[in-house]
């Protein structure tokens, strides 16, 4: 495993961190976990030399930390730096800091955790302004002092001007954690943001490394431009190897699903470097990300911060099947799936409330997006912008 410098800290994060959003579940319920087999992929993972785990509080349903919590007994905890995030969204006042982090203390089975990271902040839901304003930052130097918490830092889904506001906002920062790939260059903190935390001195973890695993299954015109290359690669170890390439980016994370993706990313992790990709690989890079550009399909990254909807609409999948129809060039299959789907959460079934928009990461206009996407994969109608 390779491991590179945290900021000031003497402890050294593998570049690989093991992201605990995404672990195979039961019966398709997001919040049911295969607790046995989490639990081996978490295991294999520190065993091989991962030592960075991130969670939070919503992922999962809220079983994801007590997962974590299960995993880490037996001596793994001592192993591994453990993160998890204060739900903001819930938070109604300063009260609520300690009650978040006391239950999510619990629930991992532990008495601290190394990094606390204020969850999402952004000024759509107005969740930076008001953790300023409620004095979370006296509250982490509290919680900092009394060993409950080592570090505190943020995750982000916003402008790069509201990013470099909450960078320099607060002295302290333990690190940042943003969503960044190949395709998101230009979008939320992008290169710059990531380039501007590095520069105050700021660790950099890193979200959505495949965009909520879209990147890791090309459509054919893209699978043709990575296998032109001549050094064979799969699309997922370019995407990695892409992030490790920059020194900037400290921690890459991966919400892995399967025991076979963890092998294959510590692999990866194992072999990569920084400034290592030859200018042929970024030309490589640079055209799969020119022919991405060219689908024309709903940015949603399967985050799941919009649900629940409240009228039952199960937004992800929606999004989900619309966009591998386009992508994969097969709406016949998406529609069929889409139309054995229960009425009740189909697109068809949005009121547009605008609830899931105000939590949307991607600022995605989910209320325009459902009659569209219903009248494609549910009536049968040609792609609208066709």
């Amino acid at each position: 495993m390779k491991y590179r410098k945290f900021g000031t800290c003497e402890w050294s994060p593998s570049v690989l961190g093991f992201g605990c959003c995404r672990f195979p579940v039961l019966g398709g319920d997001y919040t049911i976990i295969d607790e046995p087999q989490a639990i081996k992929m978490l295991r294999f993972a520190i065993e091989a030399g991962v030592n960075y785990l991130d969670t939070a509080y919503d992922y999962h349903g809220g079983n994801s930390e007590r997962l974590v919590g299960k995993a880490l007994r037996d001596g793994y905890r001592n192993r591994v730096m453990l993160t998890t995030k204060l739900p903001c969204w819930l938070v109604k006042d300063a009260g609520d800091f300690d009650t978040f982090l006391n239950e999510q203390l619990e629930r991992l089975q532990t008495d601290h955790v190394d990094f606390y990271l204020l969850h999402r902040l952004n000024t759509m839901e107005q969740s930076w302004p008001a953790m300023r304003d409620m004095g979370v930052f006296d509250w982490a130097e509290m919680a900092i002092a009394e060993g409950r918490i080592g570090g505190l830092g943020f995750s982000f889904h916003d402008s790069i001007g509201v990013f470099k506001d909450i960078v320099d906002a607060y002295d302290h920062w333990a690190f940042c954690q943003i969503q960044y790939n190949y395709m998101d260059i230009d979008e939320q903190a992008g290169t710059v943001g990531l380039k501007y935390a590095a520069s105050r001195g700021l660790p950099v973890v890193i979200m959505e490394p495949l965009l909520g695993g879209r990147l890791a299954d090309p459509p054919t015109t893209v699978r043709k431009i990575w296998d032109s290359a001549p050094e064979k690669r799969t699309p997922v170890d370019w995407a990695l190897r892409w992030l490790w390439n920059q020194p900037e980016v400290t921690v890459v994370l991966s919400g892995m699903s399967t025991l076979e993706q963890v092998e294959q990313n510590i692999v990866s992790a194992c072999s990569s470097d920084i400034d290592k990709m030859d200018e042929s690989g970024l030309a490589l890079i640079d055209r799969v990300r020119a022919a991405y550009r060219k689908f024309r399909a709903v940015p949603c990254t399967q985050c799941r911060y919009c649900m629940p909807c409240p009228n039952g609409v199960d937004i992800p999948w929606v999004f989900s099947a619309y966009n591998r129809g386009l992508v994969h060039d097969d709406l016949g299959f998406m529609r069929m799936n889409y139309n054995t789907l229960p009425q009740r959460i189909r697109a068809s079934e949005c009121i547009g409330c605008h609830k899931c928009e105000e939590r949307c990461s991607q600022r995605i206009p989910i209320a325009d997006w459902m009659p569209r996407v219903h009248a494609v994969l549910g009536e049968g109608l040609p792609y609208p912008d066709a």
